[in-house]
């Protein structure tokens, strides 16, 4: 493995140390790894989330997806929809409130990304899934 891709990781690992620490110490939800992993998968991927899909996505159970997203809930963080298309199905909706938290999030990586040194790419385009590389900054 070359230093830079070693310097990278370590780098990225720092940002999201200090990421998950200025997440804790703020004053808002305590989000667990999970609660974030749906919250971001639901506000990051262009396409509509549904209980069954984000299970799959992220290999985890049902129930295990419902609890995250009742928790979200409570935050108003995400919105429950039944699916017009297929009343059995429930789509999961961005609220104002989750948009905000998801600013707060980049901000908070910006700023750790800047103090590790690490150059990070131009703000993603509306609706773009792919998250691009992070360099190290020389």
């Amino acid at each position: 493995m070359s230093s830079s891709v070693t310097e990278t990781g370590e780098g990225l690992a720092g940002v999201l140390r200090m990421t998950i620490v200025e997440l804790v110490r703020r004053d808002g939800p305590d989000l667990s790894a999970r609660q974030l992993a749906v919250f971001l998968t639901c506000y990051l991927d262009a396409e509509a989330q549904t209980v069954r899909g984000l299970a799959a996505q992220l290999a985890v159970s049902k129930p295990a997806i419902t609890r995250a997203l009742d928790r979200l809930t409570e935050f108003d963080l995400v919105k429950r929809k039944t699916d017009p298309l297929d009343r059995r199905s429930v789509l999961v909706q961005r609220t104002p409130a989750g948009m905000a938290l998801l600013r707060e999030v980049r901000g908070m990586l910006r700023d750790a990304a800047a103090g590790a040194n690490l150059k990070l790419p131009a703000e993603p385009a509306p609706g773009r899934t792919r998250v691009p590389e992070l360099r190290p900054a020389h």
